[in-house]
């Protein structure tokens, strides 16, 4: 995949839904095919892609929120993962 714009608007793809599993304690992505259990890192990144957040904005919240510093490379390398595998779209 190409270069993803900070400014680029991530959202959960259509008929894909984005849950916490308390059996499995962990966040899962759901699908008419099946579903996907994801590990801590992804699942606090697909939760701030509502479509409304950029790129920019979801690093500057994960980084407060984790108290981290530079995870704009690992957090824009996902997000370009989850496009390709469908998972997320972006929105305008």
């Amino acid at each position: 995949m190409s270069t993803l714009a900070a400014g680029a608007r991530p959202a959960i793809a259509q008929g894909m839904r984005l849950q916490w599993e308390p059996v499995q304690e962990a966040h899962v992505l759901l699908y008419p095919e099946g579903m996907v259990k994801l590990n801590g890192s992804a699942g606090a990144i697909l939760e701030r892609c509502d479509g409304v957040r950029t790129v920019e904005e979801i690093v500057a919240d994960l980084e407060r929120a984790f108290g981290a510093t530079n995870l704009t490379d690992d957090v824009t390398a996902f997000v370009g993962l989850a496009l390709e595998r469908g998972w997320l779209e972006l929105r305008e």
